[in-house]
């Protein structure tokens, strides 16, 4: 039976690569790489320094694929993922196929987690229930975006024996302030923090977490936001893409 190995490999910074994750891409007889076109050349790049600096196995070899482009004109929000997982779905049964021997093992490089906000796991057993290839897998976990943004602001995630919930831009305004008084927002296409009128309430936002690119800001939300909104939109046009993540808070530690 082939074998796939689905290896989280953190939030852009190659030396948060785990000892695990090392040793799994070790054994792998072919690594897949995604490539997502120009704007997004970097992400390969980063995957490719990770492949260089730690697979010393002679016999593995790199196999690069193309990500198929989420469509979504004349679909809502689920359809159009839907439909995206399929498509890639259908691009990793198609390696498993062509570029996998029997018995060998394949390893996926995974941004971030592969069980936080990631459907690698999703598409490797729609893969599954498709049932043209027999195969088992195995998931390593990586250093997630969540933990690179509150080690670069140097602050603990929760406040002391609160929860903390980690949402999306869509849902955001669900949860924080109300709901819980610290949210983790991932996801936010559409800067939603900027509807947030709380006074009270503190960002801590980071984009391009762990690469060389990255940016940090924090405060008072009223007081900064404008700042984000400006920055983010600065890097955005520089790069080409953007990758950023931030957490909401309000409250005190010890604060009833």
């Amino acid at each position: 039976m082939k074998n796939v190995l689905v290896v989280g490999i953190g939030a852009g910074n190659p030396e948060h690569m785990t000892v695990q994750a090392i040793n799994a891409l070790n054994q792998a007889d072919v690594l897949f790489i995604p490539t997502k076109g120009d704007a997004k050349a970097q992400l390969a790049d980063i995957r490719r320094d990770i492949v260089s600096r730690y697979v010393t196995n002679p016999k593995s070899r790199v196999v690069e694929f193309e990500v198929p482009v989420r469509q979504v004109a004349d679909r809502s929000y689920h359809r159009s993922v839907d439909d995206w997982h399929a498509a890639i779905a259908s691009a990793y049964e198609r390696l498993l196929i062509q570029e996998l021997a029997e018995d060998r093992t394949g390893a996926f490089l995974v941004w971030g987690d592969p069980m936080l906000y990631d459907s690698t796991i999703r598409i490797i057993e729609r893969v599954r229930a498709l049932a043209a290839v027999a195969f088992d897998y195995a998931v390593i976990p990586g250093i997630t975006s969540i933990q690179a943004l509150a080690a670069s602001h140097r602050i603990p995630l929760n406040l002391v024996g609160k929860p903390v919930e980690i949402t999306t831009g869509r849902r955001l305004m669900e949860s924080f302030p109300h709901r819980n008084e610290t949210a983790v927002v991932m996801l936010d296409g559409e800067q939603a923090f900027m509807k947030i009128e709380d006074p009270d309430a503190r960002i801590y936002w980071g984009a391009y977490l762990g690469t060389d690119q990255e940016i940090i800001l924090s405060g008072r939300l009223a007081d900064v936001k404008d700042e984000i909104l400006k920055t983010r939109a600065a890097a955005r046009a520089q790069h080409g893409w953007i990758m950023d993540i931030y957490l909401l808070q309000k409250g005190a530690d010890f604060e009833e």
